[in-house]
């Protein structure tokens, strides 16, 4: 009943207005500005574009202050908004002063050049750019390894990896392990590894390493010798009571120096202890063993495989044998599969056109 008498109140007072345009035009501004504070009851502070804040801020100079509530924005907001437009107005975008920036590749560059050469100082990199035709100041080298946290030659010590690497063609590492036959007797086999073309040499396998025996090896080894290009300087060889005093001697006088690994320290014949993963990850937990004769015919069968047709990561995946990779081929060629050790081991090779 209330409602409905101040329904026709408002009705009258409304009729109040001449007829016409201007009436309909306040009409109407004064349903929006109703709607508008309906709005503000329900919804949260609205996301303004900049084309909304542009047109908010020019209309707010049109009106008095006294008419700013009709905005959704406070004064405040309002002043600010022409102070950003007014500051704007005003702001030149201004030239960079000083040097101009290096090169984002010639700065690959410059930190590729001191990763891989930690002793090469900044001037001796600023040499070698120039070599290349860029022109780099020694000081900006210096500014841009710094903030990659290389700081002046020399960055790091040789590590045990790179001095292999660099000494790695004349020395050679050995080592025993042992294999359980199927009749549960233990054979020991003696094995040599070229460390720098990972070329492997297997000796026979024996069920009692003595003095005699590894002596003999070692005589035998010192044949083979002559036919390797690069001349053996040092053998590695951990502190194993197998490798007698005669052992030693019989190398020393072909001019090869041994090394004795730390005690209970593999790692220090890695290369060796390597070898002795492979074998037994790739042949020897996958075939039972019967006798000596079988293990040397199996073991003889995979070092020509693993001499001449397996890929070795350390060796930039070429084989011992191949100190070049095969060139790049166009159009695949017909494989062919070559089977070793009962099917164990395969071997692909291109068959000629």
């Amino acid at each position: 009943m209330v409602f409905s008498l101040l329904y026709m109140v408002l009705r009258a007072v409304l009729r109040l207005a001449p007829a016409g345009d201007p009436r309909d035009r306040e009409v109407e501004i004064l349903v929006l500005r109703h709607q508008v504070q309906v709005l503000r009851r329900k919804v949260g502070r609205p996301k303004l574009r900049r084309c909304d804040r542009l047109f908010l801020a020019a209309a707010a100079h049109l009106l008095p202050k006294e008419r700013w509530s009709c905005f959704i924005v406070t004064p405040a907001t309002l002043l600010g908004w022409h102070r950003e437009l007014v500051k704007r107005k005003w702001t030149f975008r201004r030239r960079r002063i000083g040097r101009p920036p290096l090169d984002r590749e010639i700065g690959r560059l410059v930190v590729r050049m001191a990763k891989e050469n930690p002793r090469w100082g900044y001037v001796r990199i600023q040499g070698e750019l120039r070599k290349l035709g860029i022109r780099v100041g020694a000081s900006s080298i210096r500014r841009l390894l710094a903030r990659e946290g290389l700081g002046p030659a020399p960055r790091r010590g040789l590590s045990w990896g790179e001095f292999l690497r660099t000494q790695a063609d004349g020395i050679w590492s050995c080592d025993f392990f042992t294999v359980e036959t199927a009749f549960l007797r233990t054979l020991y086999v003696l094995f040599f590894i070229e460390v720098g073309s990972r070329r492997l040499h297997i000796t026979a396998a024996t069920p009692n390493p003595n003095g005699t025996f590894v002596t003999q090896q070692a005589r035998n080894l010192c044949f083979r010798l002559d036919e390797c290009a690069e001349p053996v300087r040092f053998l590695i060889h951990d502190r194993d009571a197998k490798f007698s005093a005669s052992f030693d001697e019989v190398l020393r006088t072909e001019g090869i120096r041994i090394i004795r690994t730390p005690v209970r320290s593999p790692k220090a014949n890695a290369f060796a202890e390597r070898a002795v993963k492979t074998l037994r990850h790739e042949v020897l937990d996958w075939t039972l063993i019967l006798s000596r004769r079988h293990l040397d015919r199996v073991l003889a069968s995979y070092v020509r495989h693993y001499n001449a047709e397996r890929p070795h990561r350390g060796i930039d995946l070429r084989t011992p044998e191949r100190q070049s990779h095969v060139d790049p081929v166009e159009i695949v060629p017909e494989t062919k599969r070559r089977d070793l050790l009962g099917g164990l081991i395969h071997e692909y090779y291109a068959v000629a056109a």
